[in-house]
C-alpha cells in the first residue's frame, strides 16, 4: 500500500539543510519510496499544513527517570547522583521502568522524537515499552556496580545474551552500557568493549561530563579518560559517548583517530553546570555527533527540538560567532547526523529507501511567519520551533500521533501512574 505526503516543505535532515518547498513524499512498507517537488510526483495527494522532517534521533537518554524529574534540583552532578538519584533508583520494579518508559515514550513521541538510545535498568522493560508506544530505541544495558547487582561478569553474559534475542525488525536493538571508567574498572570496559566488537553492538558510556570524574584516574594513570580507553583497547567498533565536555586537542584528535561518535546533551550540561562541549572543534575535525537531551531527570524535559535552540546558542557564545552553529546544522545534528552518530543509516533523513519516520510540524503559527526562502524553515525550526508545533508522527509508515495525541497509549492515565510510583520510590 502507498502512502503519500503532501507538505509546504521537507526538510531533508542532512548537513547541507536541504529544503523540498512544495513537497511530496510517498512510502511503501514502511520505507520512503520518493520525495521531491510535487510538480515531479507520479501523481497529487492530500496537503498537510506544515512541514515534513526526518523523525528524530534523541542520541543519548535516560528515559525512565521521569519518575525523579525536577528532584534534587540545584545540586552538582556527583551529590545529584549519590544523594537523589542511586537511592531511589534502588528501590525501582521492572514494572516502575516499564510504566515510567512508556510514558517518556509517548512524551517524546510528541514531541517528534522517534528513536531514542536509552541506559537504564530493566532493558527488556523499556523495549515493552516502546514496543507499546510504537516508537524505537537502541537500548544499551547498564553494566556498573550498585549494592544488589550481580557481577560483572554476570552483568555482561547477560547483556550479550539479551542482544542475541532481538528480533532484527529495526524497532529495538540491545547494546552494552558501562556506566563510565570512573565508575566501571579499565579490565571490565576492556572487556566489555571487546564483547560489543564481536557481536557488533553499540557500545555506550559517558565520558568527560563534568572537570573532576577524571581526576582519580588522572593522578593514578597520568592520562586522561580518553587516553586510558584507547590505551587499554576499549573503543573502535561502533563506541558512542555521551557529553565530552571536558576534552582538550589531544582526546578530541583521539575521538577522531578511532571514529568514536558523541551524543552532546547542551540542556543536561547546563542545568548542572557540567560546562560546554567544544561542539564547533568536534565538528571540524569531522567526529560524528549526535544531538541527546539526556535524562528527565537532568534536562528536565524530552523536548529535543527545543533544545536546538540552546545547542546552536551556547555553540555561538562558545565560539563568539553568530556562525558557529548554523540552523542547518542544528538540525542535522537532531536527524542525519543523529542518526550516523548511533551507526543506523536507514534513520535520519527523507530519502528513499530510509524507513519512513517522519514528523510533521504544523507551521501555522506565527513563529514561522515570514518564509522568504526554503532556508526560513530551518531558521524558523530552532529559533522559534519545539515540541510543541510537532503535530502529527509516523514510525515506519504507521502513525503514532495524531492531531498532538498518541494513539496507542492513555497518557493521562500514564501521568498518574507515574505521579504515584515516585511519590513511593521519594519515601523509601
Amino acid at each position: 500500500m502507498l502512502q503519500r505526503f503532501t507538505a509546504r516543505a521537507a526538510v531533508v535532515g542532512d548537513r547541507a539543510g536541504t529544503v523540498v518547498p512544495d513537497a511530496v513524499l510517498d512510502v511503501a512498507d514502511g520505507r520512503i519510496a520518493w520525495v521531491g517537488p510535487a510538480g515531479d510526483a507520479p501523481r497529487a495527494g492530500d496537503a498537510l499544513p506544515g512541514v515534513l522532517m526526518p523523525g528524530l534521533v534523541n542520541a543519548h537518554s535516560h528515559a525512565p527517570m521521569v519518575l525523579f524529574r525536577g528532584q534534587g534540583e540545584g545540586l552538582p552532578l556527583d551529590r545529584w547522583l549519590r544523594e537523589v538519584m542511586w537511592p531511589r533508583e534502588a528501590r525501582l520494579t521492572p514494572e516502575d521502568v516499564e510504566v515510567a518508559m512508556t510514558a517518556a515514550s509517548a512524551e517524546m513521541l510528541r514531541n517528534g522524537v522517534t528513536t531514542s538510545v536509552e541506559m537504564y535498568f530493566f532493558p527488556e522493560h523499556i523495549a515493552a515499552a516502546v514496543a507499546r508506544t510504537g516508537a524505537r530505541a537502541i537500548i544499551a544495558t547498564p553494566i556498573l556496580t550498585l549494592p544488589g547487582m550481580p557481577s560483572f561478569e554476570d552483568q555482561l553474559a547477560a547483556a550479550v545474551e539479551l542482544a542475541a534475542g532481538a528480533s532484527g525488525d529495526g524497532t529495538v536493538e540491545y547494546g552494552l552500557g558501562p556506566h563510565a571508567a570512573y565508575t566501571v574498572p579499565l579490565p571490565v570496559l576492556r572487556d566489555v568493549a571487546a564483547a560489543a566488537r564481536k557481536h557488533d553492538l553499540l557500545l555506550h558510556l559517558h565520558v568527560a561530563e563534568t572537570a573532576t570524574e577524571g581526576a582519580a584516574l588522572l593522578a593514578e594513570h597520568g592520562r586522561s579518560v580518553p587516553a586510558l580507553l584507547a590505551e587499554h583497547d576499549i573503543l573502535g567498533g561502533r563506541v558512542l559517548a555521551a557529553h565530552c565536555v571536558h576534552m582538550d586537542d589531544a582526546d578530541l584528535d583521539i575521538w577522531r583517530a578511532q571514529d568514536v561518535a558523541v551524543a552532546h546533551c547542551p540542556a543536561s550540561n547546563a542545568k548542572l553546570a557540567s560546562g560546554i562541549a567544544r561542539l564547533r572543534d568536534m565538528l571540524d575535525r569531522g567526529i560524528r555527533v549526535g544531538m541527546g537531551t539526556d535524562g528527565p531527570a537532568s534536562n528536565d524535559g524530552l523536548d529535543l527540538l527545543a533544545d536546538l535552540r540552546l545547542a546552536a546558542s551556547l555553540a555561538r557564545l562558545a565560539e563568539r560567532s553568530a556562525t558557529a552553529l548554523t540552523a542547518a546544522e542544528a538540525v542535522w545534528l537532531a536527524t542525519g547526523a543523529a542518526a550516523d552518530a548511533v551507526g543506523r543509516p536507514d534513520l535520519g533523513r527523507l530519502e528513499a529507501g530510509r524507513r519512513a519516520d517522519l514528523v510533521h510540524v504544523d507551521t501555522r503559527d506565527l513563529v514561522f511567519e515570514p518564509v522568504g526562502d526554503p532556508g526560513d524553515w530551518l531558521a524558523h525550526l530552532v529559533w522559534s520551533g519545539a515540541g510543541r508545533h510537532v503535530r502529527d508522527v509516523w514510525v515506519g509508515g504507521r502513525q503514532v500521533v495524531a492531531d498532538r495525541s498518541v494513539t496507542a497509549v492513555d497518557t493521562d492515565a500514564l501521568r498518574a501512574d507515574v505521579a504515584d510510583r515516585a511519590a513511593r520510590l521519594a519515601a523509601g
